[in-house]
């Protein structure tokens, strides 16, 4: 893992030392060229200085209790935000729609918040249409489908088992997603239609908050939902649910949360936006550096300020440490990663434009947008290729990825109408 690098003590940069750097670094390209030429004890110094200051010092960021809040936290916590001249004020956030409310509004500056969410309030849909910004992705995997053990009771352990039991009884079954656009209902939505499942006439689906989840299931309000950490290991330790596939089994190493404010944000404070970014991509290597600090990092998100919960019910799938309430259990190495030497946190366009495809597939939107088009207005690469200068992280070369899903289908962004249009499940 990363190791978190060393800043040299008393080293101050000057403006024209900065200038000096970025005029050599802008023939070269931003990003890991422009790092190879700056001191390390430098690179700090350098953003945070004269014209280059935040323009706003305090910034409040909401999140969802979740573990995948973790870096936004730590980046208060660890003061990794003082390094870059603002103070982050993390805000604990009742619910999705909470979230986007108060993005909108402005009473969040930004928020660790669903990927789709962010697309979804850009195009008009799940909300009122505002144009949007992503920073940077916050966490690849960790998410997971919790299954009632009611369901257990009558065969069901998987995607196969589950199919075979709505067909003999469609409509009779419900599901539970945290946000119509978000992730937990594309995950769940994919698996489903993996599974020769139409979520949206097989079943019915509902939405629920993530920290509610585990409540509804107990009072029988769901047959089975898709969040994130940790309410599937909750549910089993509760003898309430068991895992019947983790997000890491549809996609390995997908996008899951983001960075996110307004479009207006950014244009008005582009220095706090950097900084913000900045601070954030360091405390998610400091996270994935060590298990020291993944075990610090679930001791603090476990408190009643962030999450709530017992310290090891986030622990045991933070360290990759799984069983499935049906007697499996295995170490897994593609668990929650919050920088995985920085290829976590890039705004690659392709991930966005995927969630995008899958709203076109399932309905959300009735037209193909531009995708590209869309995915770099919001995906603001250039941003973050700043911020990751600052902190000493390196960029990849293109803007687009390419994976392999669950049902075998490649995921490249080369051609994303003909990709949404190509499912034989989908909500026509």
């Amino acid at each position: 893992m990363a190791e978190h690098p060393k800043q040299a003590d008393g080293v101050i940069d000057t403006g024209a030392t900065r200038r000096s750097f970025l005029k050599q670094g802008a023939a070269l390209g931003v990003g890991a060229s422009l790092m190879s030429m700056v001191p390390p004890g430098v690179r700090s110094a350098a953003w945070a200085a004269g014209s280059d200051a935040p323009e706003k010092k305090e910034v409040r960021i909401g999140f969802i209790p979740l573990t995948d809040c973790s870096s936004v936290v730590m980046a208060a916590v660890e003061k990794f935000d003082e390094k870059y001249g603002i103070k982050i004020i993390p805000s604990k956030e009742a619910s999705w729609a909470a979230v986007r409310d108060k993005l909108v509004n402005g009473e969040l500056d930004a928020a660790h918040v669903l990927y789709g969410l962010v697309y979804g309030v850009h195009m008009g849909i799940g909300g009122p249409k505002k144009d949007m910004a992503n920073l940077m992705t916050l966490n690849n995997n960790g998410q997971a489908i919790t299954l009632a053990n009611k369901l257990k009771d009558q065969g069901v352990t998987d995607g196969a088992s589950l199919q075979k039991l709505i067909a003999a009884k469609p409509g009779e079954y419900t599901f539970a997603q945290t946000f119509p656009t978000g992730t937990h209902a594309m995950w769940l939505y994919y698996w489903m239609a993996a599974n020769g499942i139409n979520p949206m006439k097989d079943v019915k689906v509902i939405t629920v908050p993530p920290p509610q989840m585990v409540a509804n299931m107990r009072v029988g309000n769901m047959d089975g939902y898709c969040v994130g950490e940790p309410w599937n290991n909750r549910a089993i330790i509760d003898k309430i649910g068991f895992t019947a596939v983790t997000t890491q089994d549809i996609w390995v190493d997908h996008p899951e949360k983001i960075l996110g404010t307004t479009a207006e944000w950014v244009s008005k404070y582009p220095n706090t936006a950097r900084a913000m970014t900045s601070a954030i991509l360091e405390a998610g290597r400091w996270i994935d550096a060590s298990l020291a600090n993944r075990r610090k990092t679930a001791e603090t998100v476990a408190s009643k300020s962030y999450v709530n919960t017992d310290m090891d019910v986030i622990l045991e799938r933070m360290l990759g440490r799984y069983s499935n309430g049906l007697g499996k259990s295995w170490d897994d190495r593609n668990a929650m990663k919050f920088f995985n030497d920085g290829a976590v946190n890039y705004p690659y366009l392709s991930d966005g434009m995927w969630f995008l495809t899958q709203h076109k597939r399932w309905g959300l939107i009735k037209t193909d947008p531009d995708y590209l088009a869309v995915a770099k207005a919001i995906n603001r690469t250039d941003i973050y290729k700043q911020a990751a200068a600052a902190a000493g992280v390196a960029v990849p070369k293109s803007d687009m990825r390419t994976h392999k899903l669950i049902d075998g289908v490649v995921w490249d962004g080369k051609d994303p109408k003909k990709y949404a249009g190509s499912f034989k499940i989908n909500a026509a």
